[in-house]
C-alpha cells in the first residue's frame, strides 16, 4: 500500500500535508526513548541527542545548498516569516533612523500565502515603519509581473515572493525576479517562501540572491510542528523568541527534538535519492491523473498551465459544479482532495489565487485542487485515476429521478444557494418541469439539467419572495433559450388550464405529465402553488405547496410545505401544528450501540445521487438507504409515515444530515437523529 493511501483512502490532498514518512516516524520514536536528552546538557543523554541536531542541520545545509548561510529550527513556515519579515525591517527602521532613504514599499506577491501579507502589516504596525504594502499582480499564468517589479523595486525594502503556490502549483520566474532586483532593487531584502519547493524542485540557495527562504516539514512526510529558516550570510537577523538561547542564541526554546530526528530522515531520504520519485517520474504521474480528469468531467478546465507548474500538484474548475459538490463526490469514492488552501478551506469565498490571475468567477469559485508528494508509487496513481474515472461515471448516471423510497419516475427536486431555496417539479416520462423560485447564480446549471435530461421547462414561475426573482426567472429562460418576458405574473403562463378544488374553487393549473400546479393567489403579490394527482378535473387533495416565506393558511395539516427561503429554520415541513424542536445527535461513539438496540432504525444517507453511486454508505454492517436531501421534501410523507420508528440520517460530514433530522424533527418525527461528524468520523 502507498503510504499516501490508508486503507480504502486515496490521498490527494499533500499541498495541504502529507502522511509521515515511517523512517521518519521511526526516528522521532528514537529520539523520544533511547536519545530522548535535551542536547543543550553537556552529559552523555545529551551529547547523543545533540549529535541528533547536528546531523539534522547538516543535512538540511547540503539539501537546500545554504553555503555560510543560518539555517535554523523552526515549528514550522509560519514562524519563518514571522523572523524573516521582523529582521528586515528592523533594519529597515535602523537603516532609516541611520538618515538612509531606503524605500517606502513592502511588495508581496498578490498569489501569495495569507502568512506572508498578514505577517507584513503585523510587524510594520508593531515595529512602527509605516510603510506601505504593495501586491504584486500576476499574469493569467500565475505568474508574477515583472514589468510591474521593474517599477516598484526602487522603492521596495523588502520583496517576498513563493517558489511555487501551495494552491494552482506555478513555479515562480526566480531567475527574473532576481535579475529585476539585481538592477533596480538591488538593496531590497528577498524573502522566498519555498515550502512547496522542498523534493520537488531544486534548490541552491547560496547560488541565488535569496535573503530570507523558510520551509515547512510536514509539506514533505515529516511531522507538523518542524520547519527551517534559511537566512543568506550578511542578510540581517533578529531572534524572534530570546530566553535559553538554544540555537546559538538565534531562536530560544527548547528544541523539538522528536521534529528534528523525523526531518533528519526525510532529508537523508532527498539526499540518498531512491526513496522519493525524480521529477520525471512525478511528471508522468500527473499526466495520468490529467488524462483521467479530462476523461471524467469532459468540460473540465485546468486553472494554471501545467509547463509552469510543479509536478505534483493539479487546480482545475467543472462547469456547472460548486468545488462543495465536486469535493463530496470524490469523497464519496475515498478521493481525497480540497478546494483550495488548507489554512482558508472553512472561509466559502472564491479563491483570491485565481481572482489575482484574472480568471473567471465560476472558476475561482468552483476550484478543486489535487496534489500528491514525491513518495508516490505509479500503482497509487493507477487506483487514483480509477476512481477518479468512476466519480465522472457517477456524475453522469445521476439523474432528477426518484428515489429509493418513492419509486416514481416524477419528483420534487431542491435547489438551494445562498439562503436561496428553488424547487424543480418534473417528470421524466412527460419530458417535462417547471421551476419555482429558481436562485439566480444556479440559472445555467438549471437548464443544463433540464436539457441534459430532455426535460421541456413548461413555465420558470415565482412566489414573490425573492427580491432578485423577476432577475432569476429572466436569467434561467436565458439559459434555456427562451423568451425571456415574463408571460404573466410571476411567469405564470397564459395558456394555463383549470382544476377544481374539493370547497368547490376553481384554479389555473399547469399539467406536468400526471401531477398538475395549481396557482393560489396570495396577498402583497404573492403567490403559492399546489402540487398533486388530479381525480379527473378535481385536484381532491394536493401533497405540496410551494409558498415563499409563510405558511399558508386553509391548506390541510400533512401538506408539505416548501419555503424559498427557511421558515423556523427548514426549507420545507409539514403544517401540523404538533411539531419538534432541534435534532437529536449521535456522537461516532454511540452509533453502532444505538443501531444495535434499535433494529428497526432505518440509516438513510442523504448525500446526492451521484455521491451514492460513487461510494455506498454502509455503517456497522447495515447498507443506508439513499434520499438525498435535494429530495427529501417530496419523501416527506413515506418518512412521516412510522413517526416512532427511529431514523438516522447520515452524509459525509455531518452538515447535511443535521439538517434533514432538522426538518424532520419540524415536521413531527419524534426520532428523527442525525450523526455528528457523519461518514468521515462514524
Amino acid at each position: 500500500m502507498s503510504d499516501n493511501s490508508r486503507g480504502d483512502t486515496i490521498y490527494l490532498d499533500a499541498n495541504a500535508t502529507s502522511p509521515v514518512l515511517p523512517a521518519a516516524i521511526a526516528a522521532a520514536v528514537d529520539a523520544m526513548g533511547d536519545r530522548f536528552g535535551n542536547p543543550s546538557s553537556s552529559h552523555a543523554c545529551g551529547l547523543r541527542a545533540k549529535r541528533i541536531l547536528d546531523d539534522t542541520r547538516a543535512r538540511a545545509r547540503r539539501v537546500i545548498k545554504a553555503g555560510p548561510g543560518r539555517v535554523l529550527f523552526t515549528s514550522g513556515a509560519t514562524e519563518g516569516i514571522q523572523t524573516a519579515v521582523l529582521s528586515a525591517l528592523l533594519a529597515v527602521r535602523e537603516r532609516r533612523a541611520a538618515g538612509d532613504a531606503c524605500g517606502d514599499l513592502l511588495v508581496y506577491g498578490a498569489t501569495e500565502h495569507k502568512a506572508v501579507s498578514e505577517a507584513l502589516a503585523h510587524w510594520n504596525r508593531i515595529l512602527g515603519t509605516g510603510l506601505t504594502l504593495q501586491a504584486l499582480p500576476v499574469d493569467a499564468d500565475g505568474r508574477h509581473r515583472l514589468d510591474v517589479l521593474r517599477e516598484l523595486a526602487p522603492r521596495a525594502v523588502m520583496v517576498c515572493t513563493m517558489a511555487a503556490n501551495n494552491e494552482t502549483g506555478v513555479v515562480s520566474d526566480l531567475e527574473g525576479i532576481a535579475g529585476v532586483l539585481r538592477e533596480h532593487g538591488p538593496r531590497a531584502y528577498w524573502m522566498v517562501d519555498c515550502v512547496q519547493a522542498l523534493g520537488k524542485l531544486a534548490l541552491d540557495l547560496v547560488g541565488t540572491r535569496i535573503d530570507y527562504a523558510p520551509f515547512s516539514g510536514h509539506k514533505l512526510h515529516a511531522p507538523k510542528g518542524i520547519g527551517l529558516l534559511y537566512v543568506r550570510d550578511g542578510a540581517p537577523y533578529t531572534p524572534l523568541m530570546i530566553g535559553g538561547g538554544q540555537e546559538g542564541g538565534q531562536r530560544s526554546g527548547t528544541e523539538n527534538m522528536a521534529g528534528i530526528a523525523a526531518l533528519g530522515a526525510v532529508l537523508q531520504a532527498l539526499e540518498e535519492g531512491t526513496t522519493f520519485r525524480s521529477h520525471a517520474e512525478m511528471e508522468s504521474m500527473r499526466d495520468r491523473l490529467e488524462a483521467a480528469l479530462r476523461e471524467a468531467f469532459p468540460g473540465i478546465v485546468f486553472n494554471a498551465p501545467l509547463a509552469h507548474a510543479l509536478p505534483t500538484t493539479l487546480n482545475f474548475a467543472v462547469p456547472g459544479m460548486p468545488s462543495k459538490e465536486l469535493l463530496d463526490l470524490f469523497d464519496a469514492a475515498g478521493v481525497r482532495v480540497s478546494a483550495g488552501s488548507a489554512c482558508s478551506a472553512a472561509k466559502a469565498a472564491p479563491s483570491y489565487v485565481l481572482s489575482a490571475m484574472g480568471l473567471p468567477l465560476w472558476r475561482s469559485s468552483g476550484a478543486v485542487r489535487l496534489s500528491f508528494g514525491p513518495l508516490a508509487t505509479m500503482d497509487f496513481i493507477i487506483e487514483a485515476c480509477a476512481r477518479i474515472r468512476r466519480c465522472g461515471e457517477a456524475l453522469r448516471g445521476a439523474q432528477p429521478a426518484a428515489s429509493n423510497l418513492s419509486g416514481q419516475a416524477h419528483g420534487v427536486l431542491q435547489l438551494s444557494s445562498e439562503g436561496r431555496h428553488g424547487w424543480l417539479v418534473f417528470d421524466i416520462d412527460a419530458c417535462a418541469c417547471v421551476a419555482i423560485d429558481p436562485p439566480l447564480a444556479l440559472a445555467p446549471r438549471i437548464a443544463a439539467m433540464a436539457g441534459s435530461r430532455g426535460l421541456r421547462m413548461a413555465a420558470v414561475l415565482g412566489t414573490g419572495c425573492d427580491p432578485d426573482g423577476m432577475d432569476a426567472r429572466m436569467a434561467l429562460r436565458a439559459a434555456l433559450g427562451q423568451a425571456q418576458d415574463e408571460p404573466g405574473a410571476l411567469g405564470w403562463p397564459n395558456d394555463a388550464g383549470e382544476i377544481m378544488l374539493d370547497d368547490g374553487h376553481g384554479l389555473a393549473c399547469i399539467a406536468i405529465g400526471g401531477q398538475v400546479l395549481a396557482r393560489l393567489p396570495s396577498h402583497e403579490m404573492r403567490v403559492s402553488y399546489l402540487l398533486g394527482t388530479p381525480e379527473g378535473k378535481r385536484l381532491p387533495a394536493p401533497r405540496m405547496v410551494f409558498t415563499g416565506d409563510a405558511v399558508v393558511d386553509g391548506v390541510a395539516p400533512d401538506t408539505v410545505a416548501c419555503f424559498g427561503v427557511d421558515v423556523d429554520g427548514v426549507p420545507f415541513r409539514t403544517l401540523a401544528d404538533d411539531v419538534g424542536e432541534g435534532a437529536m445527535v449521535l456522537t461516532p461513539e454511540d452509533v453502532a450501540d444505538f443501531l444495535r438496540t434499535h433494529e428497526d432504525a432505518l440509516l438513510v444517507d442523504v448525500r446526492e445521487p451521484a455521491e451514492a453511486a460513487a461510494g455506498a454508505c454502509r455503517l456497522h454492517g447495515r447498507t443506508a438507504h439513499n434520499v438525498p436531501l435535494s429530495r427529501l421534501a417530496e419523501n416527506l410523507a413515506h418518512l412521516l409515515a412510522e413517526p416512532r420508528r427511529p431514523l438516522v440520517f447520515v452524509c459525509r460530514s455531518g452538515n447535511r444530515s443535521a439538517r434533514a433530522a432538522l426538518c424532520l424533527r419540524r415536521a413531527g418525527h419524534d426520532q428523527a437523529w442525525t450523526v455528528a461528524g457523519g461518514i468521515a468520523l462514524a
